[in-house]
């Protein structure tokens, strides 16, 4: 089998921008079909030439004190030392001049701008934000290289947003962020067109934000004891660091952030947790839980407590006090209320709350819940605010004036647009979790355990097909969370939020027409990575592209490869060992023969100038005749036999020497009985045989949380093995038609194990393998 990829293009990189002299010229395309933009803009036009940006360039604004023209003449300052001349606008045509202005947005979207470059003067036309936003297209445009002039190739572009909201959230309550780090997430927002920072700034493991009338909420709240150490389910029971965390902001560094992000046309979002996440609260004001008498902690774990606000005079008290300092403090539409994974154990307990369900005719405690953010949200809008709530605000009857945020998949969201709610959609199926693994998790720092990759983020469309024209509008925008239970470090902060934020840019602003993922990821990205690995950003660096990383069959295996980051190396092994700095860097395409009966491996590592990895990738092809049928038909037909094994595993091999707890036959793939009696972990074999019904190339996959192995005739066609979360793997065997030996070996560690096992015969497409082909 063969795999054909676009030859890698040496060149040299610096810190501060795109080169852009061959963007269009048939010997460059990195820059796509959008000039390297992201996130695409609507439409753009190149055209010949270049506009040449020197120190004599003259900068020329409507408004020399615009905060937007601010924001790229230090810019220029800083970053290239180019001290250009501010002038005031006229109406005069001026040569090598950059202009920045409102004129010519006449018919213009809100947000958007107009970008004329021509080889003398290049126009940037948009009001507020979108002066702003055309100026960070342009900025994308300037080479990374840093010289004493600048080429920035000619085009024209209309540009404006699809969704008027698009969020980032930064969860930093289960471990905090300095205002340094919050800055620097800003900045990257800013430069690719996010316009709303969500900072979820109250939970049960910490109290983030100083509240002057209840100082205890930043001397208890804020503070936790320990925490736990590792995933939640690594050690049972569960183990803890002994060192005290915390931290808080203060009222002025609140100010700070919020004045730095509008300066950046960023809208921040504050949220403050209720009824539930109020463990940390309650810590420092018991008195506002149902048993006051009840002596609560900051939590030192993760997950959803039970100690909950209680819905009492001193509560509403007690939260429109808080609100009404944190609404002083942030000049947002929106405030953020929470009402996400409330359990109602100490309502369902409390006399008074019982007693109060009766009193107001509720049906019951979700309808309580429902008064509780009804009664904030009449507060909230008494301040001329509007309050959004997670789409659990939706039980028991949603808030007359509510925005939904849509985070348990899309019903939600769906349900609120048809009652007339605007929605914000951040579903974690949508990869809209940026805390969720980009890869394979055993290979990836250690998280949650769910699966994000970033075509995953690229590909999600946040507008239901289900909802009609009128109901689609209510869907306003779209908003990427970062939750940080397993994040503690700016490093993996980044890690985990570069490059899956810049997909979600495109996600939020680009129409749906112009998404295309193979120019994103393989024209545009790489040059971005380029900067942002210049800027001393730490990322995920992508494998090469076109570097196999799963079982083949064939006699050959041409290897061409590109980068995914300008400027780095690919690196490669043939000798089954994985490679590094010291083995051979690829440079041009070459085939690797594979013999008749042998086998041949790849390996690739991507290494970056400032020093990022990739994972290693590990492409394997067997050059074998098609495996021979078996001279028997099996007797049973429609399943297999199974081997339970007893243990906690972290690859398939400890299987094998595992004490067995049950065997038997099964018709499917079934592992929730497993787990069901084996909560803290178990193996299972599944052996038998399978029926193909003609000679040629088959393809399988395992899809599981946790390891899972596949082999033929003894032969591995699939190796998903180690301790993961859900991730499909496939390979390809030649087969004859008839029986053919079929064993399937999976481990589940104790968390939230599955197993699914797909095919693709000759000619079809992908589907489940039923019981129907399987004997025993």
């Amino acid at each position: 089998m063969s795999f054909s990829f676009t030859k890698k293009i040496p060149f040299l990189v610096t810190l501060l921008a795109i080169i852009t002299l061959n963007i269009f010229d048939a010997s460059a395309q990195n820059g796509g079909k959008y000039a390297g933009i992201i996130p695409a803009p609507v439409k753009l036009s190149p055209s010949a030439g270049n506009f040449i940006l020197s120190r004599q360039t003259r900068i020329i604004a409507d408004s020399v004190d615009n905060k937007a023209v601010r924001f790229f003449a230090a810019y220029l300052k800083d970053k290239w030392a180019f001290s250009n001349q501010l002038l005031p606008n006229t109406g005069n045509t001026t040569q090598n001049s950059i202009v920045l202005t409102a004129v010519g947005t006449e018919g213009l979207a809100s947000e958007g701008y107009r970008l004329t470059i021509t080889p003398s003067q290049i126009v940037i036309a948009g009001k507020g934000a979108g002066l702003f936003y055309g100026i960070q297209t342009l900025m994308q445009l300037f080479p990374l290289e840093r010289s004493g002039s600048v080429e920035i190739p000619c085009l024209t572009a209309e540009d404006y947003p699809r969704f008027g909201y698009r969020g980032l959230h930064l969860d930093v309550c289960r471990h905090f962020f300095s205002v340094q780090m919050v800055k620097r997430y800003i900045d990257l927002m800013a430069a690719y067109k996010l316009n709303t920072f969500h900072w979820h700034l109250t939970d049960d493991q910490g109290w983030r934000i100083e509240i002057k009338k209840y100082p205890k909420l930043t001397t208890v709240a804020s503070q936790r004891a320990q925490t736990v150490i590792g995933n939640y389910h690594d050690r049972t029971p569960q183990q803890y660091d002994a060192i005290p965390y915390g931290g808080f902001y203060t009222q002025d560094q609140i100010r700070e952030v919020v004045k730095y992000a509008a300066d950046r046309y960023i809208n921040v979002v504050p949220e403050i947790e209720m009824p539930g996440h109020a463990t940390a609260a309650l810590a420092a004001y018991p008195e506002l839980g149902c048993e006051p008498e009840k002596q609560v902690q900051v939590a030192q774990t993760w997950g959803v407590f039970k100690d909950i606000y209680c819905p009492s005079d001193k509560t509403f008290a007690f939260l429109e006090d808080v609100l009404t300092e944190v609404m002083e403090l942030f000049p947002s539409k929106y405030i953020h209320i929470g009402g996400d994974e409330v359990p109602k154990d100490a309502w369902v307990k409390s006399a008074f709350c019982q007693d109060m369900i009766k009193r107001l005719k509720l049906k019951n405690e979700h309808g309580l819940q429902s008064y509780f953010i009804q009664r904030i949200e009449k507060f909230v809008n008494s301040e001329g605010r509007s309050i959004i709530g997670w789409d659990e605000i939706l039980e028991g009857g949603l808030a007359p004036n509510a925005t939904v945020m849509s985070w348990r998949g899309e019903a939600g969201g769906i349900e609120a647009a048809k009652q007339n709610h605007d929605v914000i959609m951040t579903p974690g199926s949508g990869g809209m979790y940026l805390d969720a693994a980009q890869g394979k998790s055993d290979l990836e720092p250690y998280g949650i355990g769910s699966y994000a990759p970033l075509n995953k983020t690229y590909a999600y469309n946040p507008t239901p097909t289900v909802l009609t024209d009128d109901q689609k509008k209510h869907i306003v925008g779209v908003q990427a969370n970062i939750w940080t239970e397993y994040i503690a470090t700016d490093a993996k902060l980044e890690y985990m939020l570069l490059p899956r934020m810049l997909a979600l840019a495109e996600v939020a602003w680009s129409p749906m027409a112009n998404k295309d993922f193979t120019d994103f990821s393989q024209a545009r990205l790489p040059r971005h990575l380029a900067r942002l690995d210049m800027a001393g950003y730490n990322y995920r660096v992508p494998s090469a592209i076109g570097a196999p990383d799963s079982i083949m069959v064939g006699p050959e295996l041409k290897v061409l490869l590109k980068s995914p980051v300008e400027g780095a190396k690919i690196y490669y092994s043939i000798d089954n060992y994985q490679p590094g700095e010291t083995d051979l860097i690829y440079q041009n395409p070459f085939a690797l023969p594979v013999p008749q009966d042998q086998y041949r491996q790849l390996q690739t590592v991507v290494v970056t100038p400032a020093g990022h990895r990739s994972v290693i990738t590990k492409g394997t092809i067997y050059n074998r005749a098609a495996l021979a049928a078996l001279n028997f038909t099996p007797a049973n037909q429609g399943g297999l036999k199974y081997k339970l094994l007893g243990g906690r595993f972290t690859n398939t091999d400890q299987i094998n020497t595992a004490n067995v707890l049950d065997t038997g036959i099964v018709k499917g793939f079934y592992t929730t009985d497993f787990k069901k009696a084996n909560k803290g972990g178990f193996g299972v074999v599944y052996d038998g045989y399978i029926r193909v019904d003609a000679d040629g190339k088959y393809t399988f996959s395992t899809k599981s949380y946790d390891g899972s192995t596949l082999t033929i005739d003894d032969q591995p066609v699939v190796v998903n093995d180690g301790r993961h979360s859900t991730f499909e793997r496939g390979g390809e065997v030649m087969l004859q038609k008839g029986y053919h030996r079929f064993v399937v070996k999976y481990f589940d560690f104790g968390a939230s194990g599955a197993l699914q096992i797909f095919w693709t015969a000759p000619g079809k497409i992908k589907m489940d393998l039923t019981p129907d082909y399987l004997y025993y």
